[in-house]
């Protein structure tokens, strides 16, 4: 039998916490292992606990969760965090990016499927819910100023990969990745990973459940 998905809640509302905890214990295949009320806790318990997956709350008093996740992420960087938020402006969506978090959901969204969006974080999957990124079209032709291989490229990095997995995936260098990714970003007129994403989320190069 696999393992259960190992989960750390934290929001400032004690309601919301218990909410989604009764969620989430009704799936086998996730196991909720602690609660933090403040960016602070969060750290400490993360430290503690050690959990695969942290559901996070983006606006806490003291320290919010972006500042949370930064910390936790340099103590455990292999944990998936997932931004939970009443905010749906893309600059949000792009900090939170920054910050490090795999996934950002709305907290508020009447369809939310938050036990899905955990499992899909774990995996290492990107999760954007739908409807919050700007629907202002880019260019029809900068794609195109891209070769088959960037694509690729392009559409990992958005998934969430490492330059090493990706290396792994395409077999290729890690050098000859950098390389790729460097072009690209050249040729889009884009520097930072998180705009890389909102990219390839609007040409539909990365799947948004």
């Amino acid at each position: 039998m696999a393992s259960k998905i190992s989960v750390l809640l934290v929001d400032d509302h004690s309601l919301v916490r218990k909410g989604f905890r009764r969620i989430l214990d009704d799936d086998t295949e996730l196991t909720v292992v602690g609660e933090a009320s403040d960016g602070t806790e969060a750290v400490t318990k993360a430290q503690e606990l050690k959990p695969q997956v942290i559901v996070m709350d983006m606006a806490m008093p003291g320290l919010n969760g972006m500042q949370a996740s930064i910390e936790i992420l340099k103590i455990l960087p292999k944990t998936a965090i997932l931004m939970l938020s009443m905010y749906s402006e893309e600059n949000y969506v792009r900090n939170a990016l920054e910050a490090g978090a795999k996934g950002y959901i709305l907290k508020n969204a009447m369809d939310i499927d938050l036990a899905n969006a955990i499992k899909q974080v774990a995996s290492r999957q990107r999760v954007i819910a739908p409807g919050l990124l700007s629907s202002t079209p880019l260019p029809a032709d900068d794609s195109d100023k891209l070769t088959n291989r960037e694509k690729q490229i392009l559409q990992l990095i958005a998934e969430g990969k490492s330059n090493k997995e990706i290396a792994v995936l395409l077999n290729l260098s890690v050098n000859t990745v950098s390389v790729h990714r460097a072009n690209l970003m050249e040729a889009l007129g884009i520097h930072r990973t998180a705009e890389l994403v909102l990219y390839a989320v609007r040409k539909g190069l990365v799947h948004i459940p």
